[in-house]
């Protein structure tokens, strides 16, 4: 049988920290700002105090704010006519996920509309069989266990024939706990015993991942 390779987007297929992140943590502030009537800085201190606590801003928003939007925010924080001037694909991108045998899929925490939009900016729309977004799991985000589970029922996958492909630590070691395996995109070039492989390129997963899908 053959893998389900399941790949994260921001700092997996693109290097979001050039462009992306710095155009969507200002928008995420001054969305707080407008919207909880908070000056720059605290908002910007909101913002980064509910990434850390919850893994996203948006977590910490429908807790503790529940009459904001979640649908309003996602699209307003993610600006598609700004985000798109200017997309950083990972170096050998298309053919490193051309390579993989068996299905992708395309797993994040951003919006779905983001998602499908920087896939096509990239180029590699072609290679996904399905993409989820944080509202195809209901707004529950990475690293939470029943992110992934809605996943998995979604796509009727059992989690030992998956490979999920990140940048953050914490997202592999739930989707090991399911069963999966687990690669790190890591430019820091250091493994962690609870990944299967620590790699620097995606190009690295076609020459030192074969073992990953062996027998698959």
């Amino acid at each position: 049988m053959k893998p389900v390779w399941i790949f994260d987007l921001d700092n997996t297929l693109h290097n979001a920290d050039l462009h992306a992140f710095p155009v969507i943590n200002r928008a995420m502030t001054a969305y707080l700002s407008q919207h909880l009537q908070l000056s720059e800085q605290a908002a910007m201190a909101l913002r980064t105090d509910y990434w850390l606590r919850y893994g996203a801003t948006l977590l910490g928003l429908r807790r503790h704010h529940p009459h904001i939007n979640p649908q309003h925010f996602l699209r307003m924080t993610h600006p598609l006519n700004e985000l798109l001037m200017a997309v950083h694909p990972m170096p050998g991108l298309a053919m490193a996920i051309r390579s993989l045998p068996g299905d992708k899929l395309l797993f994040t925490n951003g919006p779905r509309h983001y998602a499908i939009a920087m896939l096509l900016a990239l180029g590699i729309d072609d290679c996904f069989s399905g993409v989820v977004s944080v509202e195809d799991v209901d707004l529950i985000p990475k690293p939470q266990i029943a992110a992934y589970r809605k996943l998995l029922a979604r796509f009727k996958l059992d989690p030992r024939h998956c490979i999920l492909v990140e940048d953050t630590l914490a997202n592999l070691k739930t989707a090991r706990r399911l069963g999966m395996k687990t690669v790190w995109m890591n430019p820091r070039s250091y493994g962690a015993g609870v990944v299967d492989l620590s790699i620097t390129k995606l190009a690295d997963i076609a020459k030192r991942g074969r073992w990953l899908y062996a027998g698959k």
